[in-house]
């Protein structure tokens, strides 16, 4: 990894988080630290960090992508209503994968997918 101050602080700050933030939110925490960074840099280094290979970029639909510390096969369940997003380790067993190659011609090699819907607290109005 080439060494810059913005690339070390917005690396630091995604390692330390624990709830995916989007770039806004990294953005802003790592403002903190380095007041003259730019919206635009937090960009450019987070695609640079997850072309190295160490964070991983989490596309949601209709809503700020988010990226994640823990590079290892796993995926997520998103709130539809207030974005909330959690790790979960559910993975598609072997045959799943095998029926798919077959109805679809592609070799699978790697699987990640998100699951959406609503949580316990937006559910209960918690979140409003």
């Amino acid at each position: 990894m080439r060494y810059s101050k913005q690339k070390k602080e917005i690396l630091k700050v995604v390692l330390d988080s624990y709830n995916h933030p989007d770039a806004k939110e990294i953005y802003r925490l790592v403002k903190k630290n380095i007041p003259n960074i730019s919206l635009g840099t937090v960009y450019r280094n987070l695609n640079i960090l997850v072309n190295e290979g160490l964070i991983r970029k989490i596309f949601i639909y209709n809503g700020n992508d988010r990226y994640d510390k823990m590079l290892t096969n796993h995926n997520h369940v998103i709130c539809q209503k207030c974005g909330k997003l959690h790790d979960i380790s559910f993975l598609l067993n072997e045959s799943n994968i095998n029926m798919f190659e077959k109805e679809t011609g592609f070799k699978i090699t790697n699987c990640n997918f998100n699951i959406n819907g609503i949580c316990e607290e937006c559910l209960k109005g918690r979140n409003n």
